[in-house]
């Protein structure tokens, strides 16, 4: 007998997910089949879904067979090797938005059963308590846990994205000879269409005999092998490929740059111009410090509390420290919002849903506390922001700017200056140094050391989970709907220009840039609309308009972006002119004229109808009109061969009837005045008048 699988019921979403031969891999698909074949006709083959969301679950013997003996083989196929951490994030950066959606979800419901694991339930107890509340089978939840099994909690997102999110098909084969003779005779001239290089293509293929793929798809292929440069390079010239490499900017002006953290928000006690205000405002700055030392980690200055300000904050302590275990968090919106700790149980600010998207703390595997609200004590950071006004708020450059730290103790000169905004950086830089820097400490840890001494003698020892190339791309800023360059591809954001040499394959493209606003003179991230990452994009750095060494940097890297275009287009193995000129000469005569078809159906055109109407019958022209009927064998006899010895003697005839008063036809009329002025007839009259004969 044949092996019964452990689970024998499944449902849609079940069986598309597994990933069976003949079964489709979509639960729409799946219904389709079930529709078609009648599943839900067949007696003791179907049931009603328990668990929540209802619907219908169908016995494994109702597929097909390949399917059944996949369905017993489970467990026994030889497990293929756990990708690494690198490789993972890869394949996360390269799924689409609706497969990172799906890894999203299941490691929301993993969290949901690590807490009911921490609540007291064994894990059998756990899965099948989470597979009754949620639409996930058991032995779904059983599956992602294999998934993560032995997998750090800030890799676990990318190791639950769907195995099967990548392409689903591979293109369909192009005949190499075909697509080289293609390529070769399209990037010859400029002049050559897709039409004119694919017709010829294609004498080539009949005449080999080789298969002709059709045209569209031909294009895709090359346009998808084949990169821009090289097309400009072998179309239009080295020359023409200068053009397509980024303008110079040139400036006339020139002549010039973690066990736990805890975070929150303040506004400064003083005011400050900042760009576009048209009055002096209050800034405010959001800070993350290391709860052990007390070190303040990382800081930046916003106008407004906001989600991106401290999500950008995150990312500068996790680029330049590591990803932290904790983090302590004030119950503010801007540290609240879904983009930042969305999927966390413990928030306040809003309603937790099922189809909330995971946020970014979650998804690096942090726990998140939240600090009771309008308890100060619970947030030690409170202190630094306490030292911070004594010190940098009444630093004698701002005098008149300070504001006091109570509205009722407002300074005599309150209001009569404002900071400047650049000087406010760089008095809080030094005073966020200082602060690190500062011996004598008294904390529990620090004996007298200084937060710096602490916070890095700890470090060197701690196990420290730093974040990969793909996790410091998540907590940039993302730019949705922006459009590369129709030339070359580069992308604009705030009047900074951003440029990469694989950028042409994505021109005219409408993208998703992710930057750091407060930097934008480091390389942004492209995405595509449907979330893959496409590859990074430095920035184009002005040059000095009057600068020879800046001209030649310039000249230097567009040089090398030629010349590695050249060795590209070296690679492309083409054929040369003569080469192909051979090949089509042999394909000519190849293709045979076909025979004329025969009409099967013949169409009569009736007359015109104004025709019919002015149409008269004829009549009897022997009896009522006697001289158009000899007219009419006179102009017969005029058709006739004669000599010309004849048609003299045929003169002779008619002017001897003109003279004896006979009556001659108006067409004998006419061609005897027509003859007599002929040079033959004035011949012959003087010959016969000298002679007495024409002879």
């Amino acid at each position: 007998m044949a092996d019964i699988p452990d689970q024998v019921w499944w449902s849609a979403a079940e069986l598309a997910e597994a990933g069976l031969p003949d079964v489709p891999n979509t639960k729409r698909g799946v219904n389709d089949m079930a529709k078609r074949e009648g599943w839900d006709r067949q007696e003791g083959k179907v049931r009603r879904r328990k668990a929540r969301g209802g619907g219908l679950e169908y016995h494994f013997t109702v597929l097909p067979m390949r399917a059944r003996l996949k369905l017993t083989s489970f467990g026994q196929e030889e497990k293929s090797p756990r990708p690494t951490s690198e490789e993972a994030w890869a394949t996360y950066e390269a799924a689409k938005t609706k497969a990172k959606a799906t890894a999203e979800q299941r490691l929301k419901r993993i969290q949901e059963l690590e807490a009911l694991e921490m609540a007291g339930l064994t894990r059998n107890c756990a899965v099948t308590e989470l597979a009754r509340s949620s639409d996930a089978s058991a032995r779904t939840i059983w599956n992602w846990l294999g998934l993560i099994e032995g997998v750090a909690p800030e890799d676990r997102l990318a190791y639950l994205v769907p195995r099967h999110a990548g392409p689903k098909r591979a293109p369909i084969a192009v005949d190499d000879e075909f697509f080289r003779f293609f390529k070769s005779d399209y990037l010859r001239d400029k002049a050559i269409t897709y039409t004119i290089a694919y017709d010829r293509a294609k004498r080539d293929a009949i005449q080999r005999g080789a298969p002709v793929p059709p045209l569209h798809q031909v294009k895709r292929k090359f346009q998808r092998e084949v990169p821009k440069p090289i097309i400009i390079l072998n179309r239009e010239g080295a020359h023409a490929l200068k053009r397509y490499f980024p303008y110079q900017d040139r400036s006339k002006t020139a002549m010039h740059a973690l066990e736990c953290v805890q975070a929150d928000y303040h506004k400064l006690d003083l005011f400050a111009h900042w760009p576009g205000e048209p009055k002096p405002v209050r800034p405010q700055i959001v800070v993350f410090s290391d709860v052990y030392s007390g070190k303040i980690l990382a800081w930046r200055m916003s106008l407004n509390p906001d989600s991106h300000t401290v999500r950008l904050t995150f990312g500068d302590l996790v680029t330049k420290y590591g990803i932290p275990k904790h983090a302590l968090m004030d119950n503010g919106r801007e540290f609240a919002a879904k983009i930042l700790t969305g999927g966390a149980k413990t928030r306040f600010r809003f309603k937790i849903k099922e189809d909330e998207m995971i946020g970014l703390m979650p998804a690096l595997g942090i726990e998140v506390h939240w600090a009771s609200p309008a308890w100060g004590q619970a947030k030690p950071i409170e202190r630094v922001f306490k030292d911070l006004e004594q010190d940098a708020g009444t630093d004698p450059a701002f005098d008149g700017a300070y504001t006091g730290n109570r509205p009722d103790a407002k300074p005599e000169n309150y209001g009569t200056a404002a900071a400047d905004l650049d000087e406010l950086r760089e008095v809080l830089e030094d005073y966020i140094q200082r602060h690190n820097a500062k011996p004598d400490r008294r904390s529990e840890v620090a004996f007298g050391k200084s937060f710096n001494q602490v916070f890095e003698e700890s470090y060197r020892t701690a196990p420290i989970r730093k974040a990969t190339a793909e996790q410091t791309r998540l907590w940039l800023l993302a730019a949705e709907g922006v459009r590369a360059g129709n030339r070359n591809g580069e992308i604009k954001l705030f009047d900074s220009r951003f440029w990469a040499p694989w950028m042409h394959r994505i021109e005219g493209q409408k993208v998703v840039a992710r930057f750091d606003p407060d930097n934008l003179h480091a390389s942004i991230h492209v995405y595509s609309l449907d979330g893959a990452y496409l590859g990074e994009a430095p920035a184009l750095v002005a040059g000095d308009f009057l600068s020879v060494e800046d001209a030649k940097n310039y000249a230097r890297l567009r040089r090398g972006f030629q010349k590695a275009t050249k060795k590209a287009a070296e690679a492309e193995d083409l054929l040369d002119a003569s080469e192909l000129a051979a090949r089509l000469r042999a394909a000519r005569g190849t293709q045979e004229e076909p025979p004329t078809p025969e009409a099967e159906v013949i169409q009569i055109v009736p007359a015109h109808p104004r025709a019919a109407k002015t149409k008269k019958p004829a009549k009897a022209a022997s009896i009522e009109r006697p001289a158009e009927v000899a007219d009419l064998g006179e102009r017969r006899a005029q058709r006739a061969p004669e000599t010309n010895e004849n048609a003299f003697e045929r003169a002779l005839e008619l002017e001897d009837q003109q003279a004896a008063g006979k009556p001659l036809t108006p067409a004998q009329a006419d061609w005897l005045a027509q003859y007599q002025t002929s040079s033959e007839y004035r011949a012959k009259m003087d010959l016969r008048q000298i002679f007495g004969t024409s002879e």
